[in-house]
């Protein structure tokens, strides 16, 4: 089988068989098809897609290159959740012990931060000592005692969409719907759990833009799960503007603490509620969704659910009194206001800006070797349709450098949009929809 021929065959828009497709894979991963190749092929799926069949062959292949956990031995049907990356997006934080409090195990990888979206695995760093490594035995383990346990990919998880992925970040091949939806579905369906729900962005704080591109890849990776004997629902959620107040990893985790009192800013409880109707539902912990919502809003009133994310920390070595008493958590020196220069309501919210100057105060990564600044970020007092009188704090930068702060204030006055209080503002609707 020649590589060329493969490559040719894709240019030529002709679906590529499970064979072809395996020879491409398993030769880039050993290093026998050379860079250039694989970037033609890239190049060549860019513009002339796969078929449905392809990209559940392309993503078996990528998920069976590497580590596959297998969770068997975890008692009840075990649920994952994924977002496609987003602004002030603490969810999982969230989600994890609110799902694992209703009795569904949740045995979840997740990942870092890289450029203006935060990663979990740096927001529970906030805790003091709170360690996201330990053994596939020690993971199993904790999850079959506490319900739930949050550690880091392991380094050999999918290593051929790794590869493939820093190719394409350096040949302009990364927005194809088949290669981010097989690179996102091969990691989750490698992590082992039997449900995927996923959590699809779309607006300017989000990696998809247009509701069209977004349904696109929502359904796309549906389909990848189905063939693949994994059921698989995604949510259509709006990042037009930061999910919540808080943007930055320890402003976001008392957030997400708020949230689970029954607290927290309106979208993100509705969000989290959504999640978690469908995680339950599909782990067939409730008949219907509006049953499966009642009863995590239970939990969050009884106190349960703020319970279990105190026992996830402290049994990932975490100082679980944070929890209790988030003033422990990292906190940033200064606290600059950005005030509005005059009367209005706001008409939109830049999410992406926002992201951008969060990750210049330090609370994010240009490169994945850099070392972020826990305590800093921005808390947003004022969202899309809310009325702003002269001299009013739409956000506050939280800082540890006063040259860092001041940029981050220019950042945010240009994000953060009036108009006329008399114009009629559009707020952009939370949920757009659901793909099952």
């Amino acid at each position: 089988m020649r590589t060329v021929n493969i490559i040719l065959k894709k240019r030529r828009g002709e679906a590529l068989s499970y064979r072809e497709i395996e020879h491409l894979i398993t030769g880039f991963t050993r290093g026998d098809i050379p860079d250039y190749q694989m970037a033609a092929w890239a190049m060549a799926v860019y513009f002339r897609g796969m078929s449905g069949e392809e990209t559940a062959d392309l993503t078996e292949l990528m998920q069976k290159s590497g580590d596959e956990i297998d969770l068997s031995s975890v008692d009840g049907i075990k649920v994952d959740k994924h977002s496609t990356g987003g602004v002030g997006d603490k969810t999982t934080l969230v989600l994890a012990p609110l799902v694992a409090a209703a009795g569904v195990p949740v045995a979840k990888m997740s990942g870092r931060g890289l450029g203006h979206t935060g990663g979990t695995l740096d927001k529970l760093e906030s805790f003091s000592r709170f360690s996201v490594d330990m053994t596939r035995e020690a993971f199993i383990d904790q999850v079959n005692r506490i319900g739930v346990a949050i550690v880091g990919q392991t380094e050999n998880l999918t290593p051929a969409d790794k590869q493939l992925y820093a190719l394409r970040d350096v040949t302009a091949t990364v927005d194809s719907i088949p290669l981010i939806a097989s690179s996102v579905m091969s990691k989750k369906l490698a992590a082992g759990a039997d449900v995927i729900v996923l959590d699809v962005k779309v607006g300017s704080g989000a990696f998809m833009k247009t509701e069209a591109e977004a349904f696109r890849l929502a359904r796309t990776m549906v389909e990848i799960g189905n063939r693949l004997n994994r059921k698989t629902i995604a949510v259509v959620s709006d990042m037009n503007q930061p999910l919540g107040q808080a943007v930055g990893n320890a402003l976001e985790v008392r957030e997400a603490i708020d949230t689970l009192k029954g607290d927290g800013p309106e979208d993100v409880t509705e969000l989290c509620l959504e999640l978690a109707s469908h995680m339950l539902v599909a782990a067939g912990k409730g008949d219907s969704r509006k049953q499966a919502r009642q009863h995590v809003q239970r939990l969050m009133k009884s106190g349960k659910a703020l319970e279990k994310l105190k026992e996830l920390v402290r049994a990932q070595g975490g100082d679980d009194r944070e929890v209790d008493e988030p003033d422990r958590l990292p906190q940033a020196p200064l606290k600059i206001d950005v005030r509005a220069d005059q009367d209005g309501v706001v008409d939109s919210v830049d999410a992406e800006q926002i992201g951008m100057a969060a990750m210049s105060l330090g609370a994010g990564r240009e490169t994945k070797g850099d070392v972020i600044d826990l305590a800093v970020g921005i808390v947003l007092h004022k969202k899309i349709g809310d009325a702003v009188h002269k001299g009013e704090p739409v956000a506050t930068i939280h800082a540890n450098d006063a040259s860092k702060a001041k940029r981050a204030v220019d950042m945010v006055s240009k994000a953060v949009q009036l108009t006329d209080p008399s114009q009629q503002v559009t707020i952009p609707s939370l949920i757009y929809g659901v793909v099952d």
